[in-house]
């Protein structure tokens, strides 16, 4: 099952940072459980996730307290799954709010179904 780790650090009041921009699966291959685990080094950064026309996860706070470079697990951050069509466009968009320069850590899943 494809699997996809990111972290990366963000700019002061960066907007528009998409997880997904640079992997192979960007468009689902297959009808497939997305789940995605992610976390920031602070508070002030919101998430959005999408996949074709359906927002799964409207703008939201990232949990913060993170380690720059250290994927969440279950024990430690939320978990996000839904489920995908064959040819769907995914993204997950974080949004830096406070003027800061925090650290996103993504981790996300692909299981056909």
């Amino acid at each position: 099952m494809p699997a996809w780790t990111f972290s990366q650090a963000m700019t002061a009041n960066q907007q528009g940072l998409d997880a997904f921009a640079n992997w192979q699966y960007r468009y689902l291959p297959y009808r497939a459980r997305l789940t995605v685990i992610s976390n920031a080094t602070t508070t002030a950064v919101r998430e959005t996730g999408t996949t074709g026309s359906m927002t799964t996860k409207q703008k939201s706070p990232v949990q913060g307290g993170a380690t720059a470079g250290v994927q969440g697990t279950p024990f430690n951050a939320p978990i996000y799954d839904w489920i995908g069509e064959a040819g769907d466009l995914i993204s997950w968009i974080f949004d830096e709010t406070a003027g800061g320069t925090p650290t996103v850590n993504l981790w996300a899943n692909l299981d056909p179904v």
